[in-house]
């Protein structure tokens, strides 16, 4: 008895502290944002941004009586459990559950924004909150909008430690089984689905409507929705990038590169020795990070001091230490 009491409040010890329950409700606040995208500026619009929910419109579609959500329940728990066949992934349980809730959310969305169970299965925009945000004539803004709450949405989720499965899944599997690059994978995977889409929504295959204006050109605004959610997730999970990393190699003393560091920058660096390797001469590489409005300053300085200096410019995405950010902790780290 002692023992299992024991095991019980390890088990809910996790549950005691503010940034437990934070991380939980940013995959809640993640979820429903993306949830809301979807539902108020994508589906209604039959804008397909590839993966397993612009699947999940296309399939809707053709199956309209079936929601987009519950579209998406059909494709996650089974991917989810091939990651633990063929991955051998260990799924935790903010995955889980973020997995679930998306679509749940998703669907309980939909049946509050349309006024009937017609309306919900044709997604009418004339019809969702009332007509009041109807956005037919502004696709462009529409998809935008749209596509930047997804990902917001998903950034959030990712940087609570969980993520919603789906094309990631698929990317990992054909990376693992056919040798080919995560990326190219994923890019596969959404290539794919917005050719389905634009064969089933663009050109009418399945559908009984009239055709004769075919909106195949809602395959150009899946390809900026595709592009401006990769864009929003990388910015919410790395930041935006506004610290630069210099290497700057020299066969000369950079002294004076140095006193600017010190005293103009009020930062410091790190001299690394080098050597070159088809001479094997003796090099100075400074290592330095600084702010983007200081990139300027410092090239003009290089420049002044070493005008054959070899200098590489690249983007750190997250800078630690002092007079920088601060190391996260362990429990940021590792999820419960």
């Amino acid at each position: 008895m002692g023992k299992a009491l024991h095991t019980l409040r390890q088990f809910c010890k996790p549950a005691t502290r503010l940034d437990w329950w934070a991380s939980w409700g940013g995959i809640l606040l993640g979820s429903t944002i993306l949830a809301a995208g979807f539902v108020f500026f994508i589906n209604p619009y039959n804008i397909v941004p590839g993966g397993v929910y612009g699947a999940s419109i296309v399939l809707h579609n053709l199956f309209p009586s079936i929601q987009v959500g519950t579209f998406g329940y059909m494709f996650d728990v089974p991917l989810l459990i091939l990651s633990v066949v063929l991955l051998g992934a260990k799924l935790g349980s903010r995955t889980i559950v973020a997995a679930l809730i998306t679509p749940l959310i998703m669907n309980a969305l939909s049946k509050w924004v349309y006024p009937s169970q017609e309306a919900l299965e044709q997604l009418d925009p004339a019809q969702l909150l009332g007509g009041s945000m109807n956005m037919t004539d502004h696709l462009m803004l529409t998809c935008i909008i749209g596509a930047t709450l997804i990902g917001l949405g998903s950034g959030i989720v990712v940087r609570n430690q969980a993520t919603t499965g789906g094309s990631d899944i698929i990317g990992m599997i054909l990376q693992k089984y056919f040798h080919i690059r995560f990326s190219n994978a994923i890019l596969l995977v959404d290539a794919t689905v917005v050719s389905f889409g634009l064969v089933v929504i663009g050109f009418g295959v399945g559908s009984a409507d009239d055709i004769s204006q075919p909106t195949w050109y809602l395959s150009f605004y899946s390809l900026i929705a595709i592009f401006v959610i990769s864009r929003v997730i990388a910015y919410v999970i790395n930041g935006a990038k506004d610290d630069k990393l210099f290497f700057v190699i020299s066969e000369n003393k950079m002294e004076e590169l140095h006193h600017y560091i010190l005293k103009d920058l009020d930062r410091t660096a790190t001299c690394i020795k080098s050597s070159g390797l088809y001479t094997g001469a003796d090099k100075e590489m400074l290592f330095l990070v600084v702010s983007r409005k200081e990139v300027a300053g410092v090239k003009q300085k290089i420049k002044e001091v070493d005008p054959r200096a070899f200098v590489v410019v690249i983007d750190a995405y997250a800078t630690f230490g002092e007079r920088w950010r601060v190391l996260p902790s362990a429990s940021e780290l590792q999820p419960e």
